[in-house]
């Protein structure tokens, strides 16, 4: 699951600093991201486990 952490959070940082400011952009973008990587089963959702990931690096205000 490391390397999919890794290969999601790089795709994020590498959006332009505007498209990665709220909390809405991580979750659409969380969405998208469910759908292009493959998460082994878990309690929590695809969706879930991708926004933990992305909230730390979000520039929410």
């Amino acid at each position: 699951m490391s390397k999919v952490r890794r290969a999601v959070i790089r795709e994020w940082m590498l959006l332009a600093r505007e498209k990665r400011q709220s909390g809405q952009q991580a979750a659409a973008f969380a969405k998208a991201a469910s759908q292009r990587h493959n998460l082994p089963r878990s309690r929590r959702t695809p969706h879930a486990i991708i926004v933990g990931w992305l909230w730390p690096r979000t520039g929410r205000p």
